[in-house]
């Protein structure tokens, strides 16, 4: 017979699982904290109304997406090529929700809601760690502190950002953050030949491409690479099954 917890008991669980899980986010928002500010002193340099900048971080909260946009809107590039990028950017993140939905399903929607909107990259990661232990019943509390910290310090460093302008020098070299921070989420992912194939790809493509503009090189990338690191999961899938391809 299983004994019910008590009240008490479980809204511990569920501070203790919140506050893990911000503090499991600290190494991470290193990296975090200059890639919002020089998103912050770019849009400010760029000319858009501080309002405008802030609103990027407060209601479009993707980093990668958000430096997108801003490069397109200083480019003129037309608001269709803009909405097609940040589109293609952002298509990771419904992996990220199909590989938490097992995990969510029995979450009422204003917990889905909430905890899509903060799904990032560095939170998917460190949350996946979290939802490979066995014990899972408050494991979304944990994925809430991830993603407030995250929101939290992103607010935070694009105001900073935004206040000291082209006051941040450029020996600094800040612009580097996002790229590593990523890099360092990438590496611990790369598992296997599909994976690593796929990082490979990538990542020469969007080199070669780099001249092309709108940074549809990176569209394109994105799109092979993960075309083709499908290909080869399916293809070692159907090889450890001692199945035939048609």
């Amino acid at each position: 017979m299983s004994v019910s917890r008590q009240p008490s008991g479980a809204s511990a669980e569920r501070r203790q699982e919140f506050w893990l899980g911000a503090r499991d986010q600290i190494p991470i928002l290193v990296g975090v904290l200059p890639a919002g500010l020089i998103f912050g002193a770019l849009g400010k340099a760029a000319g858009l109304p501080d309002l405008v900048v802030q609103a990027f971080s407060l209601l479009v909260f993707a980093g990668s997406a958000q430096f997108v946009a801003l490069g397109l809107v200083v480019s003129n590039a037309p608001s269709l090529i803009i909405i097609l990028a940040i589109f293609i950017v952002n298509l990771r993140h419904a992996l990220y929700s199909a590989s938490f939905s097992e995990h969510l399903a029995h979450l009422p929607p204003r917990w889905k809601i909430c905890l899509s909107w903060l799904l990032t990259d560095e939170a998917f990661a460190v949350a996946s760690a979290r939802y490979r232990r066995p014990e899972k019943e408050n494991a979304h509390w944990y994925l809430l502190g991830t993603g407030l910290a995250l929101w939290a310090t992103w607010q935070v460093s694009t105001a900073v950002g935004i206040l000291v302008g082209a006051g941040v020098p450029e020996s600094w070299h800040l612009d580097f953050a996002l790229p590593l921070t990523f890099v360092a989420l990438l590496i611990p992912s790369i598992t296997d030949g599909p994976t690593r194939l796929t990082a490979v790809l990538a990542g020469l493509l969007a080199v070669g491409m780099g001249a092309l503009p709108y940074l549809f090189g990176l569209v394109v990338a994105v799109i092979v690479a993960v075309g083709v690191g499908a290909l080869a999961e399916s293809r070692r899938r159907v090889r450890s099954t001692g199945g035939e391809l048609e």
